[in-house]
């Protein structure tokens, strides 16, 4: 995999192997190798401001305290120095194994503290009057309304991410056993089910998807394509998710919102943690556990709204 590109570098080389080493044998995907970058350049940058002439091993604590001070001056938020700092803990681990440089000062820094937000999802009614919308426009069998239909049905009933879904190949859809095997971050592979109405949706769309894959150039192999029959990039995947999320009002939804929603309304019907942990590929129970939050929380608003003495 070749490393994304970002202009001329002011990182050094080590960094710059650092890098390739998770494009190539990591197997991270572009938008973690570009983001470790923007954060390892700034980061470089603020060591060149600080020390003058500098090298890996002559960063002290104070310095990575006063990077991460000179973030939070420039008004970036908690989320974004701590993914900064997760960066250099990484190449210096790096470093490390490979350069025989200390890893001293990236354990010592303490991550900043970060303000729990829950994740935005859709209520049953929205999810209702949203399909119903979608449903409404594909009645006519024209290919776009079809395939974005399938593409809705598909992200609510597996939860699968953005690039997973844009990335799928007709290979990886078994609509025998109504499964998919998707790729997820670091390359992991995991077999989701596919519900009866997303089944129904991708039948409908593959019978109008393959004349499209027929016109010159036109791509065989991936599963959703644009009009010209080439594979749809995640950005056009993104842009026909919000065309429909503007047209039922659903200004505040993100393409990420049908995730959180699938595992919402999972957890709110009885499913088992560690279950939905699978079912969307995380590798912590803890990142699952938000949206146990969040199902405490609409249980605590209809409690407010219910109960004569809440």
């Amino acid at each position: 995999m070749s490393l994304p590109s970002a202009g001329p570098s002011v990182l050094p080389s080590e960094a710059r192997d650092f890098l390739r080493h998770l494009a190539d044998e990591r197997q991270q995907s572009p938008h973690t190798v570009t983001a470790y970058r923007r954060d390892l350049e700034a980061f470089a940058e603020f060591c060149g401001r600080h020390y003058g002439t500098w090298q890996w091993g002559t960063v002290d604590r104070l310095g990575l305290r006063g990077f991460l001070g000179d973030m939070q001056r420039r008004g970036l938020s908690k989320r974004s120095a701590a993914r900064a700092l997760s960066a250099v803990r990484s190449l210096y681990r790096y470093l490390q194994e490979h350069h025989a440089v200390p890893n001293n000062i990236a354990k010592a820094a303490r991550v900043p503290k970060l303000d729990k937000r829950l994740p935005t999802h859709m209520e049953r009614a929205q999810t209702e009057q949203l399909f119903a919308w979608a449903e409404e426009r594909a009645k006519l069998d024209e290919f776009q309304p079809v395939r974005d239909l399938a593409m809705l049905e598909l992200f609510y009933s597996t939860g699968m991410r953005l690039s997973e879904l844009a990335g799928l190949s007709l290979e990886s859809v078994d609509l025998l056993s109504d499964q998919a095997r998707v790729r997820g971050k670091g390359r992991k592979e995991r077999i989701v089910p596919i519900g009866s109405r997303a089944v129904l949706a991708l039948r409908r769309y593959l019978n109008l998807r393959e004349t499209v894959a027929r016109l010159p150039g036109g791509d065989r192999r991936a599963l959703f394509l644009g009009r010209r029959g080439k594979r749809l990039t995640p950005r056009s995947v993104q842009l026909a998710m919000h065309r429909m999320f503007d047209a039922v009002g659903g200004n505040e939804l993100r393409v990420h919102s049908l995730r959180h929603t699938f595992a919402t309304h999972m957890l709110d019907a009885g499913a088992d943690l560690r279950a939905v942990q699978e079912l969307l590929g995380h590798a912590s129970l803890s990142t699952t556990q938000i949206y146990t939050h969040t199902s405490v929380e609409r249980l605590k608003k209809v409690y407010n709204q219910a109960h004569p003495r809440a």
